[in-house]
């Protein structure tokens, strides 16, 4: 059940309205539990957050029009819920946007699980995260609410994950966390609230139409910093999500939000930035598959012999690319591929090599922000993970009967780190078209297992295999090979 704590007496009869928002009881006691609550019909901003009262705030000019036009929206005041962390990126969304003369409300999610569920869970700092969040708005003068989303993060986001790692493919936390939980299930939760936007610390640039072009679509663009850009992860929201959302960082690079951040001389200053995901905290996410899939002993072959070369723990603990974790001599070793009927993974040690190119893959569960989508034959670029590059490609519609419309895309170059399950974000210039999930990896022409390797991973009684054979150091091979073409 979702519950929003509010900080605020004045706020609850707010939330009262909502059939989402039952048994609400407070969390920790604010500072700022005595300011009235601002009215939703409110047209103009408090003398708190007008930006002429706010362009002295820590040396800051804001009168560097350059730092609030992505947090302007083309027009003020307007009620913003800003989603804050405890972090530097989204502490300093939520002063851009109160520089900007916005009403803000700042919004901390918690979706780290109950006590209840594994005791591993409580590891997860997210007391500190909400303290320093705390510490940041009692500063900028903003309240601060605490909305309760564990149930909603566990059945809409790690169930799916574990699912999908049973299912032999590797899903993006991330991607999903944004499109059903923070931009999802907490839109839902503050809809009747009277907000105009919601803003977070995102590295993108979302484009709203004119408040006249009722029809028009808003557009997501790449943010100035190429490198910490985050498109990706917002790339399978609904033209519906979208319209709703303001990120303040898009204007900026990352060196300048530090830059702010210490001259606001905000409490979070010099915390770094967050690793991993988010609801394990400390524990790794291997443990965390083990506690919730647990281990079933399966075999190693080699993909292109079919030689039994040993065990490992489930293929749900290995992804397409992945080295570590196989425990084999005579490496480095790769997972090329996996029998998930079988629990087989097939392993290679010429993973980079021509045989095994990666150029052309499927995707499916498209989403584009507009209704058109790429044309048949279009070259676009893409990325296939998070990251500062790019691929260029060809994608091409089909009609199918098992996944609907799919997306064929032919690489320009290969990519060996392709795996079923992640997303593909597509673009035309600087505008982010959207994206959809990897269905395969593999061209046809160059699967990476021979016959021999599947046959074997088919066998119902392994036990036949007897013992794992022999594995020869690379460098031996290589200098029989060497001292072969001297005697000829």
């Amino acid at each position: 059940m979702l519950r929003v704590v509010s900080t605020l007496p004045a706020l609850r009869p707010l939330l009262a309205g909502s059939t989402l928002l039952l048994n609400a009881r407070p969390l920790l006691r604010s500072r700022l539990t005595r300011r009235p609550f601002r009215a939703v019909s409110s047209s103009t901003a408090s003398p708190s957050s007008s930006s002429s009262g706010a362009r002295d705030f820590g040396g800051v000019d804001f009168g560097d029009e350059r730092l609030l036009r992505c947090a302007a929206a083309g027009r003020a005041p307007l009620r913003v819920a800003v989603l804050v962390s405890g972090g530097v990126d989204s502490s300093v969304a939520l002063r851009l946007l109160h520089a900007a003369g916005h009403r803000c409300t700042a919004f901390y999610l918690k979706i780290w699980f109950q006590e209840d569920f594994r005791n591993f869970w409580s590891e997860c700092p997210w007391d500190d995260d909400l303290k320093y969040a705390q510490a940041v708005c009692d500063k900028i003068d903003v309240p601060l609410e605490v909305v309760h989303l564990s149930d909603e993060y566990w059945n809409h986001v790690v169930s799916h994950i574990i699912n999908e790692y049973r299912s032999g493919r590797t899903p993006n936390p991330d991607v999903l966390c944004n499109t059903r939980i923070k931009f999802g299930a907490f839109l839902e939760a503050i809809e009747n609230l009277g907000f105009d936007y919601i803003a977070s610390g995102h590295y993108a640039h979302v484009v709203h139409p004119s408040p006249d072009d009722v029809e028009g679509p808003s557009v997501l663009q790449l943010s100035k910093d190429k490198v910490k850009d985050q498109t990706y992860f917002l790339s399978h929201l609904s033209q519906t999500q979208l319209r709703r959302l303001l990120f303040p960082l898009g204007c900026i690079t990352k060196d300048e939000v530090r830059r702010l951040a210490a001259q606001m001389d905000l409490p979070n200053q010099d915390r770094k930035d967050s690793q991993g995901i988010c609801f394990l905290g400390k524990v790794k996410f291997s443990e965390f598959v083990e506690r919730q899939i647990g281990e079933m002993e399966g075999v190693l072959l080699e993909a292109e012999t079919g030689d039994y070369l040993g065990t490992h723990r489930g293929f749900w603990f290995y992804t397409i690319g992945q080295r570590q974790g196989l425990r084999l001599p005579g490496g480095p070793w790769y997972v090329v591929e996996k029998d998930v009927q079988n629990n087989v993974v097939f392993v290679s040690r010429n993973y980079y090599s021509l045989d095994k190119r990666r150029r052309t893959f499927r995707v499916g569960s498209l989403n584009w922000f507009s209704n058109s989508g790429p044309t048949n034959n279009e070259q676009l670029k893409c990325k296939v993970r998070h990251s500062p590059e790019f691929h260029d490609c060809t994608v091409t519609q089909e009609q199918t009967s098992e996944n609907g419309v799919i997306l064929v895309v032919r690489l320009s170059e290969d990519d060996q780190g392709l795996a079923a399950g992640q997303f593909a974000a597509f673009y035309r210039d600087n505008l982010c078209l959207g994206s959809g999930i990897i269905l395969d990896s593999w061209d046809e022409m160059n699967f990476p297992v021979c016959a021999r390797a599947l046959e074997i991973a088919r066998m119902e009684d392994k036990s036949r295999l007897g013992k794992p054979v022999k594995i020869m150091n690379l460098e031996h091979i290589v200098k029989s090979e060497k001292e072969a073409i001297e005697v000829v």
